[in-house]
């Protein structure tokens, strides 16, 4: 087995991301991109992608499906329009993609070494590399058809590959990050994402050195032509003994359900009435300009709160992404219709204060810090509605908050539910 940082399953789900949701979602990643680059820097960047949790989350917050594979395809294309135009400034790369796009990646690896001085011809190599290991050297019922590849100026990277199982209608994700790596074939993976498949064969794991030796030397007394019919002598006979339960060891495991709706039982409460807390005592104290808007202004601080748990969280918040798709809903209206007006808002005051920090004014970045700072702190104690009454709360006021889903804009509520509130 592969050493795993974690793992998910992820239900295969189709559809298109309409252009309004992928425009802003390219606005919001890529200002997210830039804030955790200012605190933290560029490696940091690439430590948070290479995190499977961590990832599912960031796609969350932008209004993707909460629990589908399409947040791989999605979250990759939204960083690649909104970075690629900045990584002059920046010093961030992305290439690649899904299907044909990602036969792309070298050449695009090539072009982005040309332009910032690091060995494009190196990357091109390691991308075809990394794509062999994980289709070839690790064969686990999984066929990839995304290939993202992420570099800095520095030479680092990170990539995001994902394969499918027709039969089981599922995705499995695979993380890898040039940080520590020592070995393309000695466990280089940082996760890999999916439940067992049946019988896994991983090449890639340090504890097949000594067969991957065997592989070559066999080829070189055998030949494949005896190689071939020995195969196919053991594919008529018995099955191989499966691995005894320590041969690898236990890690977390993120399970990403095929229910569409966000239930009780995929978000951990407290964190949620934690970030409503915050927002509702720290939210007046920082953002008091932004509070004189009618009706959007507070619900926009519960969702930058939530913003910046993903840019500021540690990786042991992120067990629950479904809980960061209550900041902008999700495209199908799960758990509630993207609130547009919202959504522009938080983009704004991000982008004000990323831009208010490139020439030192660290005030509004800061502020945003301290809303990460007090949900953390005020979730202990902090109480709140239950998640069916939140959801339905939102659902409520989508028609105010400019609601829009893949069905549609949101029409206003009914008389009787407003009264019913």
């Amino acid at each position: 087995m592969v050493q795993r940082s974690g793992s998910a399953d992820l239900p295969l789900h189709g559809g298109r991301v309409p252009a309004w949701l992928a425009q802003r979602m390219a606005r919001l990643g890529a200002v997210m991109a830039q804030a955790i680059v200012h605190h933290y820097g560029r490696d940091e960047l690439l430590r948070r992608l290479a995190q499977p949790f961590w990832f599912q989350s960031f796609g969350a917050v932008m209004g993707m499906d909460w629990h589908s594979s399409g947040i791989t395809t999605s979250v990759l294309g939204a960083l690649k329009r909104g970075l690629n135009p900045m990584a002059g400034e920046l010093g961030v790369h992305v290439c690649g993609g899904r299907g044909k796009t990602s036969r792309q990646t070298p050449a695009e690896l090539i072009a982005a070494g040309e332009r910032s001085g690091i060995d494009g011809d190196a990357l091109a190599r390691t991308s075809r590399l990394v794509a062999k290991v994980d289709s070839a050297a690790l064969q686990d019922g999984f066929d990839l058809y995304l290939h993202g590849f992420i570099v800095t100026d520095d030479g680092h990277w990170t990539v995001v590959q994902q394969g499918m199982n027709d039969e089981s209608r599922r995705a499995r994700r695979y993380h890898w990050l040039s940080e520590g790596l020592e070995s393309f074939v000695d466990t280089p993976h940082t996760a890999i994402e999916g439940r067992t498949e049946g019988r896994i064969v991983n090449l890639a794991d340090r504890r097949a050195a000594s067969s991957r030796q065997a592989q070559l030397d066999l080829l070189a007394d055998w030949g494949p032509d005896r190689l071939a019919r020995e195969a196919a002598a053991i594919e008529r006979g018995n099955k191989a003994p499966a691995l005894p339960p320590d041969a690898a060891p236990m890690l977390p495991h993120l399970f990403l359900p095929g229910h569409h709706d966000v239930r009780e039982s995929d978000v951990i409460l407290r964190r949620l009435h934690g970030t409503l807390a915050a927002a509702a005592e720290q939210g007046p104290k920082d953002f008091p300009e932004l509070l004189l808007v009618p009706g959007i202004g507070a619900r926009t601080v519960r969702s930058l709160a939530m913003v910046a748990e993903v840019i500021h969280g540690a990786p042991c918040r992120f067990a629950d992404p479904a809980r960061f798709s209550l900041a902008h809903g999700g495209k199908d209206r799960h758990p509630y219709p993207v609130p547009t007006k919202v959504f522009d808002e938080t983009i704004t005051v991000l982008k004000q204060a990323v831009s208010s920090a490139k020439l030192g004014q660290e005030e509004k970045l800061d502020a945003i810090r301290r809303l990460d700072a007090q949900a953390r702190r005020l979730e202990r104690d902090a109480t709140g509605p239950s998640l069916p009454a939140f959801i339905a709360e939102e659902r409520r006021r989508s028609f105010d908050y400019g609601g829009r889903s893949v069905f549609g804009w949101e029409p206003p509520a009914r008389e009787d539910d407003r009264r019913s509130s």
